[in-house]
């Protein structure tokens, strides 16, 4: 019987625990899969959740459960779910019920793709959350090369060769899609409903949407650096342009430079351009030395079941 591992990372979460552990355990009680589900404590604020968590695992030794020693975010508590899983498959969900475990066995039934993807057509989210995630859709597709059609969500499917691809490459600062578009893009998106929170509000405040595109953009690419250089072959071709019609216009027409404010306006838009290149390089540097300080993804506090 072929094992399944059910990866969740848990931020402040609470009530919803035990309800999705339960309704997970009924789900597989009607499949020929064996499974295991992994949560892993983000190091919630609300101590609650890993008492609740230390509860189900006694209960239940299809429970592991794992707490970090700080907040390294959703991505990081993820990774660290899928490398202590051990099923032939991986799934990944989150903790608010927003995804049905009643919905596992539709992901499951396209296992013969490398990857498999929920997809929502409608989310139960913010008008700010859901315009952003169109925002960071249009990145996704041009930096990680996520295939047309494909709608991302943390609600989805890989096998044990994706996985093991997957956790070869080594990243301070982790993203997900980035590293399973990497490995392959064999993946195909199944629709399913979208529920309302059981509990709580949303953690992606805005900074934290900020950080989570950051590394999208920063870790994932040269996006910014082609960009910058991009633009600063134009200015300078732009430059050179002008500087040869001032130069025409004072040696054959006689014409005089003039324009004080012009050529402030344009120093100070060529000097602020210079401070945010550098500010971008450095960006790249500080994540470079990360890198080779090999600073870990995560760092775990305690464990049980494991």
């Amino acid at each position: 019987m072929k094992l399944v591992s059910i990866v969740i990372p848990v931020y402040n979460s609470t009530a919803s625990l035990v309800l999705l552990s339960e309704r997970i355990k009924i789900v597989f009680q009607a499949l020929d899969y064996a499974y295991e589900l992994i949560f892993i404590d983000d190091k919630s604020p609300n101590t609650k959740s890993w008492e609740i968590l230390e509860l189900i695992a006694k209960k239940d030794t299809n429970v592991k459960i794992i707490q970090l020693t700080r907040n390294f975010g959703q991505q990081a508590a993820t990774l660290c779910g899928i490398e202590y899983a051990k099923g032939d498959f991986v799934l990944t969900m989150d903790d608010d019920l927003q995804h049905s475990p009643e919905d596992i066995p539709l992901l499951l039934s396209q296992n013969k793709h490398d990857i498999v993807i929920g997809v929502f057509k409608s989310k139960k989210h913010s008008y700010f959350k859901r315009a952003t995630s169109k925002i960071k859709a249009y990145f996704d597709y041009i930096i990680i090369g996520k295939p047309k059609g494909i709608q991302l969500s943390s609600f989805r499917l890989f096998n044990r060769i994706i996985v093991d691809g997957m956790l070869k490459i080594k990243t301070a600062y982790p993203f997900i899609p980035a590293l399973m578009f990497y490995v392959s893009k064999d993946v195909i998106g199944v629709e399913l409903l979208h529920y309302n929170r059981h509990e709580g509000k949303t953690n992606y405040n805005f900074l934290k949407l900020v950080k989570v595109f950051s590394n999208l953009i920063i870790n994932n690419s040269s996006f910014l650096l082609k960009l910058i250089g991009q633009i600063g072959i134009s200015i300078s071709v732009i430059n050179l342009i002008v500087a040869c019609i001032i130069i025409y216009r004072k040696l054959f027409l006689g014409i005089s430079v003039i324009g004080w404010a012009s050529n402030m306006v344009a120093l100070l838009f060529i000097g602020g351009l210079i401070l945010f290149s550098l500010g971008i390089i450095g960006e790249y540097l500080i994540r470079i030395v990360s890198g080779i300080e090999q600073k870990p993804t995560y760092l775990i506090r305690k464990k049980e079941n494991l």
